[in-house]
């Protein structure tokens, strides 16, 4: 069985992409875990299937974790779906793209040959719970079309990955969550490590550093706008009335088949 995909990455949060239409209809768990696997696969974060844009609807992605789960939003992910829509179908620079959470509009900020920098609305932020008491840790419960939970830390010289395996499926949260670690620098800056959700530690995250900023908003450590660094550079969270709206890069890399 032959795959056709197109990598991309943002902010090193890495995607292969695949048009619905070249894609098997069956087994596509099975085929997210291997095509994902970084020895035996072409290696990245998630497997994302694109549709695009008809006469009758907007395009459309859906993603699968590297373990074969699936995610409602990945930010990051997003953008790059956008990225080869402007590469392959020549969109707009007005892109709107349906997600497991909703509509997600995304604009072209600019385009330096494969190397796009979006903004993408990722809609109003909603913390369920400012400090909950788990695992001996105040944290924050976030939801930004997929769950987060937000813990805030001194630095990262410990071994944060550890709670970051606990948290993600503690057994309050059924569903799984995704878990940010962030350090407070200044009224506008925050420093973030991310373990997401059926992928373990990324070197960023979109929803991931969307829920850390609001957390850090909602808990009184920042004000918009906000920087968030990240292990990739850095990126930046707006705040237009109850919209968050994240600018970050994406960038395409490869194009190739899967042999699986």
């Amino acid at each position: 069985m032959i795959i056709p995909f197109f990598k991309a990455h943002g902010a090193k949060n890495d995607f292969l992409l695949t048009w619905i239409g070249e894609a098997p209809a069956r087994d596509q768990v099975e085929i997210a875990r291997a095509i994902c696997d970084r020895h035996t696969g072409v290696g990245a974060d998630g497997w994302m299937l694109v549709r695009p844009p008809d006469p009758e609807a907007e395009a459309s992605i859906r993603l699968f974790n590297s373990d074969g789960s699936e995610a409602e939003l990945s930010g990051n992910g997003t953008r790059c779906a956008a990225a080869l829509l402007v590469q392959e179908w020549h969109a707009a620079s007005e892109i709107n793209i349906v997600t497991g959470a909703g509509l997600k509009r995304l604009r072209l900020v600019s385009r330096d040959e494969n190397r796009y920098l979006l903004e993408m609305n990722m809609g109003k932020p909603e913390v369920i719970d400012l400090y909950l008491p788990l695992l001996s840790r105040e944290v924050t419960v976030l939801d930004v079309g997929n769950p987060q939970c937000a813990v805030f830390v001194e630095d990262f010289d410990w071994d944060w990955r550890e709670l970051g395996t606990e948290l993600e499926s503690h057994p309050h949260f059924p569903k799984k969550t995704n878990v940010s670690f962030i350090h407070a620098l200044d009224g506008h800056t925050i420093d973030v490590r991310f373990f997401e959700r059926g992928a373990g530690e990324t070197m960023s995250s979109g929803t991931g550093s969307t829920g850390a900023a609001a957390a850090a908003i909602a808990r009184g450590l920042v004000s918009s706008p906000v920087t968030v660094k990240t292990a990739a550079g850095d990126l930046q969270i707006d705040w237009q009335g109850d919209q968050a709206m994240l600018t970050g890069p994406a960038e395409i890399v490869a194009k190739g088949e899967f042999y699986l």
